[in-house]
């Protein structure tokens, strides 16, 4: 149970978030959609605790993280994996090795800085790359790898946390449609079999429609839309992109192409 109560994140005079509030009470894939600068990320940071919050709650459970201090905080990063854009991986450092990392905190000092695993770890990562299809790219560095097969790698190191919740911040902004594609059906397999929480930033409607359960739009640090992918309407889209807005910002080259009445609607609508 995750239940989001007022929550606001202020930098200096600005609200990046502002006062928002919603529960989700199963292991749902839920997007976030809206704008650059709506305060998407701003507010998966306040949930993995890299970001304080201003004000409010976000319960998971029945306990306040955001009131989680020192040990206890670190113990829920570890519990509420992140995914990001730009992968965050140790570039020239092999792939199992990066996945291992994931479990950092549950390990000596000792153990990482002379990269010695126990067995059980190893096989648990190399387990975890096979089941995303990567698992002939363990010995190889992170660098070589293709952006698609980076974020996979990505993901394969939050899963070795084996958490509660998945956030993932706009983890196909940098990919093309192919991969994109890859990465979310991934995404949303981990969702389904594992019943994971998966809580996906994402751009794109088309996105969102194929692969979440609940949708949240935000626009200016705000909740304007909480509902089911088939309510996201041209008028919806209009509420949280703005009429002004230009279809690019909404559809970016990353988006995973469907052919809906309602993705022309939205498009014509930007267009115009």
């Amino acid at each position: 149970m995750l239940e989001v109560g007022g929550v606001t994140r202020m930098f200096g005079q600005k609200k990046a978030v502002d006062n928002v509030s919603f529960t989700v009470d199963r292991a749902a894939f839920v997007g976030i959609i809206g704008r650059s600068g709506a305060g998407k990320s701003t507010f998966l940071r306040m949930m993995n605790r890299l970001t304080d919050a201003t004000s409010g709650q976000i319960c998971v459970d029945g306990r306040d993280i955001l009131a989680l201090k020192g040990a206890e905080a670190r113990a829920w990063q570890s519990q509420c994996a992140m995914i990001f854009q730009q992968f965050n991986l140790v570039p020239r450092m092999d792939v199992a090795s990066n996945v291992l990392h994931g479990i950092l905190n549950r390990r000596s000092t000792l153990q990482m800085m002379f990269n010695l695993w126990p067995r059980a770890d190893i096989l648990k990562a190399l387990g975890i790359l096979d089941r995303l299809g990567i698992a002939e790219q363990a010995p190889k560095r992170a660098e070589a790898l293709s952006g698609g097969q980076q974020q996979r790698v990505a993901i394969a190191r939050a899963l070795m946390q084996d958490p509660k919740i998945i956030l993932a911040d706009e983890p196909i902004a940098s990919l093309d449609p192919m991969n994109a594609q890859i990465v979310m059906d991934t995404l949303k397999r981990i969702n389904v079999e594992d019943g994971r929480m998966v809580i996906a930033n994402l751009h794109t409607l088309d996105t969102a429609r194929r692969y979440c359960d609940r949708v949240i739009g935000m626009r200016d640090g705000r909740i304007v839309f909480d509902g089911t992918p088939d309510q996201l309407s041209t008028g919806v889209a209009r509420e949280i992109y703005g009429a002004d807005a230009s279809f690019n910002e909404a559809a970016t080259s990353t988006s995973i192409p469907t052919d809906t009445a309602a993705d022309k609607a939205y498009a014509d609508l930007m267009l115009s």
